[in-house]
């Protein structure tokens, strides 16, 4: 059974005059309760259409009715990877051994990533109705939400908001009579980037190293204790109760056909106005930095952006006007990863910006697997050979080489992107690279500088 959608309609708000002076309206779905007052109460959640669509879905649909709504708005993960929402649901439904576990990806540590610290914080409950409906859709009974050990008010404002949805009975026994039992539990990491990893995560989880897993088998059928889990990232749990009150259609419509719905990108750098913006999939990289993010700070130039956080292969001018989905990102040779746009003006050195997170990704190396253990240790070494004006021109092949082995060979995704960053600027502004082995030294800021 559909849910009906003709009385609900989506919220659009008239937003204040852009730089340009133009008037922007914007669809907002998953931040539409930010600007309350008192967002993250329980009762600020009610009035705008909070817990609406779990009693109805419990009353008024079967499991099977829910999931076929979420295939119908081709929800696509949020957390980086865009794997359908609906096929990983049905995978885990089709499995008949109990219990099921729902985890919620909260372990938000992608440089540049910021925009599920907002929901959490703001919007706790969208989160776990999303995570109760998953739960239905599944037949799970325990769920988990695994959040940084970085954002320790996040953990409280959860805590408190699970508590408040059990006293109303929107989690717990027996959840509004219907004989649906969900329990959720907050559990901290511990500062490991890894861990954001989904078999990584399970790992810490269940008490032991995080460390990514070999997949096959996958977390859906082989997850918690061995056991059926859907992993979903924050952003795609919040999405979830807007879609059942509306439909899986009306999701479907907003965005690309490729890529549907709303996306929040997280943007930093050299921006006038850094911050998270919900807009709809497929806008450009130009409409995003020059209308939304108020253009490049000191009227300077625009030179490069990561898309996807440091993971992703970066952009440069000529590229402004690529769509910002899984698949044009992907034909573009970068990808939307966590939508984590840092951008970059042109006192950027680039070869000094991909140093530093060079030593980021080699830092968090769970160290499990050679490639990407040693690999980036090796990397580090040849930015810390050529910034010191020691490096030779074997070099550039020496890194490309190495590179690619880490990219083919390592276990996880955590390797397999790391060297993007490497890949990308070495290919767009190779002249930067060229100009240290000449020992011609740029005069340029790093990442670290944009802050």
């Amino acid at each position: 059974m559909r849910i009906s959608t003709g009385r609900f309609q989506p919220t659009v708000l008239v937003a204040s005059l852009s730089h340009t002076g133009r008037r922007r309206s914007v669809l907002k779905i998953l931040t539409r309760n930010i600007d309350r007052p008192n967002p993250a109460h329980i009762d600020s959640y009610l009035v705008n259409e909070g817990y609406v669509a779990l009693p109805r879905a419990l009353n008024e649909m079967g499991p099977e009715d829910v999931l076929e709504e979420v295939k119908l708005s081709r929800l696509r993960g949020r957390g980086g990877a865009g794997f359908p929402a609906g096929m990983k649901w049905d995978f885990a439904s089709r499995d008949r051994r109990s219990p099921k576990f729902i985890i919620c990806n909260a372990d938000e540590g992608e440089p540049g990533t910021f925009k599920d610290r907002v929901l959490i914080e703001n919007d706790p409950h969208a989160i776990l109705e999303g995570m109760a409906l998953a739960a239905y859709a599944v037949g799970a009974e325990y769920g988990f939400i695994y959040i940084r050990g970085e954002y320790p008010f996040g953990a409280r404002v959860l805590e408190r908001a699970i508590k408040e949805a059990e006293e109303r009975s929107f989690l717990g026994e027996n959840i509004l009579n219907s004989g649906f039992n969900f329990t959720i539990t907050v559990h901290r990491g511990a500062g490991a980037y890894v861990c954001g990893e989904e078999t990584a995560l399970i790992e810490s989880l269940e008490g032991k190293r995080g460390q990514s897993r070999i997949r096959p088998p996958f977390p859906v059928n082989v997850g918690y204790s061995d056991l059926p889990t859907v992993v979903n990232n924050v952003e795609t749990l919040a999405s979830i109760p807007q879609i059942l009150l509306r439909g899986g259609d009306w999701y479907a419509g907003i965005g690309t056909p490729e890529c549907p719905g709303t996306k929040l990108f997280s943007v930093s750098g050299h921006v006038v106005n850094p911050g998270v913006y919900e807009l709809p999939m497929g806008v450009t990289l130009r409409e995003l930095v020059f209308e939304h993010a108020g253009g490049m700070r000191d009227n300077r130039s625009f030179k490069a952006a990561f898309p996807g956080g440091a993971s992703s292969a970066c952009l440069d001018e000529s590229q402004l006007d690529v769509k910002l989905d899984f698949n044009a990102l992907a034909a573009a040779g970068s990808m939307l990863g966590s939508g984590a746009v840092m951008v970059l003006d042109d006192t950027a050195d680039m070869v000094k910006v991909t140093h530093v997170l060079i030593k980021f990704f080699e830092h968090e190396s769970c160290g499990k697997c050679t490639p990407c253990r040693e690999g980036l240790f090796w990397v580090r070494r040849i930015f810390d050979r050529i910034l010191e004006g020691r490096g030779a021109m074997a070099d550039l092949d020496l890194l490309s080489d190495i590179c690619e082995s880490i990219r083919t060979t390592s276990f996880c995704g955590l390797g397999e992107a790391s060297v993007s960053c490497v890949t990308s600027t070495m290919e767009k502004f190779r002249d930067e690279y060229l100009g240290y082995l000449k020992g011609e030294e740029p005069d340029g800021g790093t990442l670290e500088e944009s802050a």
